[in-house]
This record gives structure tokens, sequence and C-alpha cells, in this order.
């Protein structure tokens, strides 16, 4: 991974940007639109954004105004909670391709394993995907147990499991377990919204590199094969949140990284939704 626009491959044979932009509580309106076509201007390719996010018009119109052609962005959005069900998630689909003005759409996920539902909502995400309207499916926030539960009557294994991961939460064995299934994990809160500032480990390896903690922590995101979409509205966040290219974690360093982990969430725990 040494470029901002290098892509990961799916289970499907799309490429993925590995590295971009999540828009979680960016507002609606100028400060969402700004925002992402900031993050194009330096280069980011991947834009993340949701229907509970309730910012997809906003995102919608940077894209319009963007001069980067549709087919080199990718943009994924997700089907919430009160919405899931087949019916519901079809329905659902069609308002979020209105609001981001869109054709199609790059990668749809299931937000939470909302149990009961979740495995008529991927039945829509499979018949979306089959006709073309998203170029691929997959989940939020699925346990191991959920992705079994899934598996046992999808008929397409998702391409990504978008989960809460950063050095207090590392979740090995769920990156273990959807490298085995071919499904791609996606970090959200990826730095650990900013609770590792004051980090010794990190700091001592920032130092080391002239780089932030954040930096660190991304960097090591990318060397573990792991999508990232940290989330910024500051400009100049976004630029350093971009300048990881030009240099790499030893094998020592990722290690002491790892022991990091606390297996503590700052998210809700999926079993719990």
């Amino acid at each position: 991974m040494n470029h901002i626009t290098s892509t990961v491959t799916l289970n499907n044979g799309i490429s993925m940007p590995q590295f971009g932009l999540g828009v979680y509580k960016v507002e609606e309106g100028k400060q969402v639109e700004e925002t992402v076509l900031s993050a194009i201007d330096l280069g980011y390719r991947l834009i993340d954004t949701a229907a509970f996010y309730g910012n997809e018009e906003g995102v919608g119109r940077a894209l319009k105004r963007s001069k980067i052609k549709r087919e080199e962005l990718f943009i994924t959005t997700k089907v919430w909670n009160d919405d899931q069900g087949y019916d519901e998630t079809i329905a659902a689909f069609e308002k979020s391709l209105v609001k981001l003005d869109l054709e199609y759409i790059d990668l749809y996920l299931i937000h939470w394993p909302i149990s009961g539902k979740y495995r008529d909502t991927w039945r829509a995400l499979e018949k979306l995907y089959k006709e073309g309207r998203v170029k691929a499916i997959g989940v939020c926030n699925f346990h191991p147990h959920h992705l079994d539960n899934l598996l046992a009557s999808a008929e397409i294994v998702p391409a990504v499991n978008q989960v809460e991961l950063h050095p207090r939460l590392s979740q090995e064995e769920l990156r273990d377990y959807c490298n085995e299934k071919k499904i791609k994990v996606e970090a959200w809160a990826p730095i650990a919204r900013g609770k590792l500032s004051d980090e010794p480990t990190l700091n001592y390896i920032a130092n080391k590199h002239g780089k932030t903690h954040a930096q660190i922590i991304l960097r090591w995101h990318l060397q573990n094969d792991v999508i990232i979409i940290p989330k910024t509205t500051n400009l100049d966040r976004l630029k350093e949140n971009s300048d990881i290219f030009d240099f790499e974690l030893s094998l020592d360093e990722m290690q002491q990284i790892d022991t990091l982990n606390l297996d503590a969430r700052y998210g809700k725990n999926p079993d719990d939704m």
C-alpha cells in the first residue's frame, strides 16, 4: 500500500480503495459537501456514508461538483436497522440512490445485524447485486456467529465486514475468520475516536518516524490489510490522515502496537443491538 488511491481486490473481483473518508456525524449541508470535495481534491476516492447519517444528499452534491469521473470514485452507503427486511431494504436502497443522485452504489452494507431480520435483508442485497445496481455487497458489525448464520442461507459471501477496529480492539479472531472466508475487513473508528493521543507506545513510534500517533495507527491498519475510513471535517487533518504512504512500520513496531489490545469498545457491541 503505497499510494492514496491504492486498492484491494474484493472477493467478486471488484477493486476498492483501501483508504477513504467516513462521514459519520458530519453535518448535512455545507459541512459534508465541502469536506467530501476537499477529500476528493486531496486524492481520496472512497467515500463512506449511510442512510442513518442523514447526509447522503450532501455527499451526492459534492460528487456532482467534483471533477473526478464517477467510475474513479467508490461510494458506500448502508441500510439502517429500522429499514431491514426484504421489501423494506429494497425501498430504503431506492431512497439512498435518489438522495445520492447516483445510478449505482459501489458498496451497499447492512448497518447492524438485527436479529430476525438480517437474513431477509441480505436476500434483498443479493437481488440488488444481481441486477447490477450495486457493485458489491457486505455487512457491518457482524461477529463470526452472525456471519455463520448468514452464510448458512446466503447465495453470495459478503465482500466486506465493516467493524469497530483500532489498537484497543484489534479484532484478531474476527480478522482471521474473515480472511479465511475471503471477506475484507474495514475499520470504523480506526483511530479510536482520538482516545489514544497520550498512549506512550504509539507516541514513541510516532517520534521515531516523525509522524503523529494517528498516522501510526492508520499505517498499522494498512499493513494489516484493513480498509480504513478515518473521519474528520478539518482540512489539515484530512491532509495528515492521508500522509501515511511515505513510511513503513517494522515487524517489531507492528507487534508493539498489537500488544495494546484490551478488547475495549468505544461503540456498541453488536450482540447488544
